[in-house]
């Protein structure tokens, strides 16, 4: 009975953490802006109709046309309701950097090395930190260790050397190698 007389004072609307109609509605029209501008660098793609019609600037327009569609959808959704079962988000209140690190540095180097140590070893090397950084973000510990660390390298190995034949033993499109066999 004293609870009813007591009641929690609701949080304020600021702080829920899903945003209000407006900035829904802002994301969704960010999102129109950047398909703007992807139609904008689509129509400097010169070149003509190749294979069936398709030119070089086919994808670009799809893909500024998809993303457009889907900022109007966002600002459609915002603007009648806000997100629909938009649930609260989930994870930590604060972002682990540490996880971060690992997963950029991954990116980074593979950028960095992919020509000089070629396209398996750098995407391997890539795999193997972006792999360690996710463990790292679901807690798991002991993720440097000899069998665990094996496994990743060879897991990356194993995705990142049929891509590199595909591509250049058999689209003979020119991807960084390690030797100039073709082969690594």
């Amino acid at each position: 009975m004293s609870e009813s007389l007591n009641p929690v004072p609701a949080e304020p609307a600021w702080h829920s953490a899903i945003p209000s109609a407006r900035w829904q509605a802002a994301v969704g029209v960010g999102v129109v802006l950047v398909a703007v501008g992807m139609g904008v660098g689509a129509s400097q793609i010169a070149g003509d109709a190749g294979y069936g019609g398709v030119g070089p600037s086919f994808l670009p327009w799809l893909c500024a046309a998809v993303l457009a569609l889907c900022g109007v959808w966002l600002v459609w959704e915002a603007l009648t309701g806000g997100y629909r079962k938009a649930g609260e988000p989930g994870g930590s209140a604060k972002a682990d950097v540490g996880p971060f690190v690992w997963v950029s540095a991954g990116l980074l180097l593979n950028a960095g090395l992919i020509e000089h140590l070629g396209f398996i070893i750098s995407c391997t090397l890539c795999f193997t930190l972006a792999v360690q950084g996710l463990r790292r973000a679901q807690g798991q510990t002991g993720t440097l260790s000899g069998k665990g660390l094996l496994k990743d390298v060879l897991v990356g190995f194993t995705i990142a050397a049929p891509v590199f034949w595909a591509f250049t033993q058999f689209l003979a499109i020119n991807l960084p190698g390690l030797t100039e066999t073709g082969w690594l």
